[in-house]
């Protein structure tokens, strides 16, 4: 059973429709880069999966459980929208840290916030934190940022910043982690730091959708790939697709990259 099942999905911003039937599958452990020029609805896409957005049409599955359809009221309902996002982990393009918090408070937040929703929180409320505190250093850790716990986000890089917004992500336990164009705000010699995550995550067998301008990047670690232009799906499989596409818009794009 596939981990996400995405069907004829659609979304419009007036009468501009920026999302056209748009169907996949992907398997836990896999790796999708989905590539395209600018407002060909890449992000759009990630916005609607991670509920941001709010589709028009189709419908979204996670390990079998429907999280919208269209034609079904009861997947609409505002309030189920936060237990929704749950399943997706978003690392954005611009970094989206707290200012006022430490990378490690950043990485721990919601997971702090999220635990005083359990029944016992009162009676082991010192253990927990402790706990998430515990793992939130972890994260931090396996990105690299071990001696950067306890600085502001001012004090870091661009790219330590990024990688504290993966550890942010990779706390909440998703089922899929989302990237929109990770380094997109990233000087190039900040680039292969982030993209040295990313592909270790791959090696992991993380299951990740990766919205990238980084050809090569996405032909290393991608197990499948998309290719959308102007709110289709233009061609999709696996890496082939960037190396020996079939589609006459497909070896456009690639050939102006």
């Amino acid at each position: 059973m596939s981990v996400l099942e995405v069907k004829n999905l659609e979304k419009h911003f007036d009468r501009t429709k920026v999302l056209n039937d748009i169907s996949f599958t992907l398997e836990q452990g896999q790796a999708l880069s989905i590539i395209g020029s600018s407002g060909s609805g890449k992000t759009t896409l990630l916005r609607c999966l991670n509920f941001l957005e709010t589709p028009d049409g189709g419908s979204i599955s996670v390990n079998g459980e429907v999280l919208f359809d269209a034609a079904d009221p009861d997947t609409r309902r505002e309030a189920d929208v936060r237990r929704k996002r749950l399943h997706f982990g978003l690392v954005f393009q611009s970094f989206n840290l707290f200012p006022q918090y430490t990378a490690l408070q950043n990485v721990t937040l919601a997971p702090e916030l999220l635990a005083k929703e359990q029944p016992d929180y009162k009676a082991r409320k010192k253990e927990i934190h402790a706990d998430i505190e515990a793992e939130g250093r972890e994260y931090l850790a396996a990105m690299g940022l071990t001696d950067r716990a306890n600085h502001y986000p001012h004090q870091l890089s661009g790219g330590q910043q990024q990688r504290v917004a993966i550890a942010r992500a990779l706390a909440m336990h998703p089922d899929i982690l989302c990237f929109d164009e990770p380094t997109s705000a990233l000087d190039p010699e900040l680039t292969g730091e982030v993209l040295r995550v990313i592909r270790s995550l791959a090696e992991q067998h993380t299951t990740m959708i990766i919205v990238t301008h980084e050809m090569g990047f996405a032909c290393e670690v991608s197990d499948r790939v998309i290719f959308m232009d102007g709110g289709f799906i233009v061609e999709q499989g696996g890496r082939e697709v960037i190396t020996d596409p079939r589609e006459e818009r497909t070896r456009r794009f690639l050939s102006g990259v």
